[in-house]
């Protein structure tokens, strides 16, 4: 069942690349306080992923706390390690919360599961956008193909 607006968000363990390495964080606490952006990603260093959506997140970070944001998210079906890298790559920094959801479980519990298999990416992420407001979903968009609902320029117009 795919979450919808009105739901809260799940509370599921993920991690987050740390200098000393791997941290675990539960997305109700990293999620669930305030207003937050998150957007979600079929996976790091991907084409889509890498040359327009998080890089416009990135780019557009400020106009998102201008309007009110308290977080920035962005979670993939990755690795803490990959997530990481992909944040110094896309030179991240303190902008974003980059989520790794390794297991795929978050997104699991969102409803969002993506079947990659037939790239070789197995089972990902369906890319969207999420307003959040103290852990409770205001505003959810699915692209279906392409960055165009997710992408951070279509979040500014629905703050």
């Amino acid at each position: 069942m795919t979450i919808n607006v009105g739901d809260r968000i799940p509370a599921v363990d993920v991690f987050v690349m740390k200098e000393s390495g791997p941290e675990k964080v539960n997305t109700g606490d990293v999620l669930g306080t305030g207003k937050v952006v998150l957007f979600a990603v079929p996976g790091a260093f991907t084409p889509g992923c890498s040359k327009v959506h998080l890089p416009g997140f990135v780019e557009q970070a400020s106009a998102l706390t201008d309007k009110g944001v308290d977080t920035i998210a962005c979670i993939a079906v990755n690795d803490a390690f990959v997530m990481g890298a992909w944040a110094d790559d896309q030179n991240v920094g303190d902008k974003i919360v980059m989520l790794a959801d390794g297991n795929g479980a978050f997104t699991e519990a969102m409803g969002l599961v993506m079947d990659g298999s037939g790239f070789g990416l197995g089972s990902r992420s369906k890319r969207y956008a999420a307003i959040i407001d103290n852990g409770v979903v205001t505003n959810i968009d699915v692209d279906d193909s392409g960055v165009v609902v997710s992408a951070c320029s279509a979040v500014l117009d629905r703050l």
